[in-house]
């Protein structure tokens, strides 16, 4: 029994003292996660790469645990705001059932890291970026044979998905909205009265007084002025309109100083891209409106947080019960605000599972 103690002991030691488990230090958890995440299985994908789109190098990654599973891909919110650096928190069980594509977008990320902002900067608009996401869709389609996928677009994202969707609804098994602007004006307003509705019940003076400062919210011309927006989401985040039960984005945020998908410099052009995309975007994105869409040529699905007043559910709910399209379904995720992905990770899964997947299987 000894002997097999000290034997035991001395092939621990021996596992311990090898390079490849010395190279594993406890604080090198890009390290630690990128090996967790990797994908094994004899017929899975696991790619990450530069492709050129829009005429500039953009970055995508690929991974499934196997080839034959169809693709979804994601388009992130923000503006500039990745989806990639907090994948490893809750997208590994996704890669059991779909091939996953993350796109660092035009500006943000990885893709701003790789690129001239300069030169980028002008071309940020969303007419070129819905674009970027059809030329994107082509390659998925020509690169891994493939005649539909699933698209998710997330906040900022949905914009884009909803465009795509409306032009190539052909391409696409689904149209999976999460965070969805259907409507952004009438949504700030509706988050707007909330904010300001808990800042008073929490007596809180400052809150009272900055938000009351930028009324009124819209503006009456129904513009929303970046000042303005920064002021308002500075306080509904901070009584949980982003994270469910959160004051801080933090919690996320933090996240891409460990992703195994970034460097420091690629986590650094996080904040950059943002910094150069919101200014030309918010404009645009102050006059979306897609009330005047009843019909879809393709399968719509919304995943809407109960207590997201970043974008406020009553438009998707309005929008969804006229909405003519082959197939609908309004997802509720009861215990989340506007990030579902990470306040109810295990129920995004059923629910891609469970409503999504079974649209790309073939009809008897």
């Amino acid at each position: 029994m000894v002997r097999t103690l000290l034997a035991l002991l001395a092939a621990l030691a021996a596992i311990i003292a090898a390079p490849a488990f010395a190279q594993a230090k406890p604080h090198d958890a890009r390290a630690i996660l990128g090996e967790i995440g990797r994908v094994t299985t004899p017929n899975g994908i696991d790619e990450s790469k530069a492709i050129t789109i829009g005429g500039i190098k953009q970055w995508i990654t690929v991974r499934g645990r196997d080839k034959r599973n169809p693709i979804l891909l994601v388009l992130h919110g923000g503006p500039a705001a990745p989806e990639l650096f907090t994948r490893f928190i809750f997208e590994a069980p996704w890669t059991d059932f779909f091939t996953v594509v993350e796109w660092d977008q035009r500006g943000a990320g990885k893709t701003m890291a790789i690129n001239d902002p300069a030169r980028i900067a002008p071309t940020i608009t969303v007419d070129r970026m819905t674009d970027d996401a059809i030329e994107l869709i082509a390659y998925l389609r020509r690169a891994y044979h493939r005649q539909k996928i699933f698209l998710l677009g997330h906040s900022w994202g949905t914009i884009l998905g909803m465009r795509v969707a409306e032009r190539r609804p052909q391409w696409l098994y689904a149209y999976i909205g999460a965070g969805q602007i259907i409507d952004m004006r009438a949504g700030e307003t509706i988050g707007y009265r909330w904010t300001l509705d808990k800042a008073r019940a929490d007596h809180n003076a400052e809150a009272v007084r900055e938000l009351q400062g930028i009324a009124p919210y819209p503006n009456p011309d129904g513009s929303i002025p970046l000042d303005k927006i920064m002021v308002e989401r500075k306080w509904s985040l901070h009584y949980g309109a982003l994270g469910y039960g959160r004051d801080s984005y933090d919690y996320l945020d933090n996240a891409k100083w460990i992703s195994p998908d970034y460097t420091d410099a690629e986590a650094k052009a996080i904040d950059a891209g943002s910094a150069l995309s919101l200014p030309r975007l918010l404009p645009a994105m102050a006059r979306t409106n897609f009330t005047h869409v009843h019909t879809f040529d393709c399968p719509v699905i919304m995943f809407v947080g109960r207590h997201d007043y970043t974008t406020p559910p009553e438009p998707v709910v309005q929008w969804m019960a006229k909405l003519q399209a082959p197939a609908k379904r309004l997802v509720w995720f009861e215990n989340s605000a506007h990030m579902m992905f990470t306040d109810e990770p295990g129920k995004v899964l059923v629910a891609l599972v469970e409503d999504a997947l079974p649209l790309a299987r073939p009809k008897p």
